[in-house]
């Protein structure tokens, strides 16, 4: 195999049978996994049938996630889902969650062991690039290609350039994965990364939990990424041996692979950090954030709902009260740590704090269910998009955050650093 090649590289020359692909090539690749949940899999299946496809490329393969809307909030909702549950069920689907077994798409499917190293998945939901977390290349796709991809197995690309993010030192306390891709995004910009591969390198890989890797590989779209990768290391081995349902290959960027650009990143420099409406680049360290004040606290989403992150935020609500003026909802990412949440006394600190506990379901995130926003009223989030409309009214505005942030404001009643309010 010819050297030059960057992680996502690799991996694709590999799943295309190819003994190297350089940038801008446009190459047809294998694919591990198609995924869909119940908004954009209805589409897919009637493209599906429009093709005249008999039947999916692998029953194993082809996964649904009924998480969006879910429990369904409507009778289109309902539409939905019931469309993919028939047509999981006439074509054998395996891997086909619904509610009770379900969990937000991207936190469920790792810890499945759906996804392991060396993959390339593709999902008919932006936000696919997470599983870059755990070395797999994987991407968001249109309804269309999913279509194509669960009839054949296949997708088209063009090789993506990279840029490569060295990571130094370790992170304080109250700082997380959603700081440091909240951070490199205020950096680099929206489209700071544009059709390119994000790859996380460098000795503060390894202070990085595989959650706050997931968290910082999901916003890599944030920044225009085609995706984003983390090298393979111990920790990731770990997480993936305990759970894989198929052999994995670990792919190393070659010495001298070429990228548009590198940046170091001090892991130990970075503060809590919240991202202002309506970008994800409009970011602003707490301290200087101001007196907002807030109606809202979310925490949850496919960014921010694993265990982790609802314990950051139940170590700071411990004994306290929020605010009497927000609404502080918490949704587990998954059934397994919505179980795990309350055999540890994490539900019991959320309510005793005034909280409400939800269901895993995306919910309010993309402005479905389960605490829509009226014009004028402001959330602290720790989702990952904070566009003009996304969590309701096109008046409202969304604060992109940290679960620890995301805490702390609802105590104080405006954004508030955790540091102090834990310190109270």
């Amino acid at each position: 195999m010819s050297t030059k090649m960057t992680m996502t590289q690799k991996i694709l020359a590999a799943h295309a049978g190819l003994a190297s692909v350089e940038a801008g090539q446009l190459i047809l690749v294998n694919v591990d996994r198609v995924l869909g949940n119940d908004i954009t899999s209805p589409v897919a299946i009637r493209e599906f049938e429009r093709i005249g496809a008999k039947e999916v490329y692998d029953k194993e393969k082809v996964t649904m996630v009924m998480d969006h809307f879910a429990p369904n909030k409507d009778i289109k909702a309902a539409v939905q889902c019931k469309m993919c549950r028939e047509f999981c069920n006439q074509y054998e689907v395996t891997n086909f969650y619904d509610v009770g077994r379900m969990g937000i798409e991207h936190a469920l499917l790792p810890e499945k062991g759906l996804v392991v190293p060396g993959d390339v998945v593709i999902g008919a939901d932006s936000h696919t690039c997470t599983y870059g977390a755990l070395g797999a290349f994987s991407t968001g796709v249109g309804s269309t290609d999913m279509a194509c991809g669960m009839a054949t197995g296949k997708a088209w690309f063009k090789v993506p350039s990279a840029i490569r993010f060295v990571l130094k030192g370790t992170l304080n306390r109250y700082v997380s994965g959603k700081d440091v891709i909240l951070h490199i995004i205020g950096k680099i910009g929206v489209d700071g990364a544009l059709y390119k591969s994000m790859e996380f390198v460098g000795e503060g890989v390894s202070s990085l939990t595989v959650y706050d890797r997931l968290t910082i590989s999901n916003m890599a779209i944030e920044a225009g990424a085609k995706n984003g990768i983390f090298e393979v290391d111990e920790q990731t081995l770990a997480y993936v041996k305990e759970r894989a349902k198929t052999p994995y290959t670990v792919y190393t960027a070659d010495p001298d692979a070429v990228y548009d650009e590198t940046y170091e990143i001090n892991l130990s420099e970075i503060q809590p950090t919240v991202a202002f409406p309506h970008l994800p680049e409009n970011t602003r360290t707490v301290d200087n954030v101001g007196d907002v004040r807030i109606d809202q606290i979310v925490i949850g989403s496919c960014t921010n709902g694993h265990y982790k992150d609802l314990a950051e935020a139940a170590e700071i609500l411990k004994g306290k009260r929020i605010a009497d003026h927000v609404r502080a909802i918490i949704i587990p990412a998954t059934q397994d740590i919505y179980l795990k949440a309350m055999e540890n006394g994490l539900l019991k600190i959320f309510i005793e704090a005034g909280c409400v506990v939800s269901t895993p379901t995306c919910g309010p995130c993309l402005g479905g269910h389960m605490g829509i926003l009226a014009a004028g009223e402001r959330a602290v989030a720790t989702t990952n998009r904070n566009f003009v409309g996304r969590m309701g009214d096109v008046k409202s505005e969304v604060y992109l955050a940290s679960p620890a942030v995301a805490a702390a404001s609802a105590i104080a009643g405006k954004i508030a650093d955790p540091r102090v309010i834990a310190a109270e």
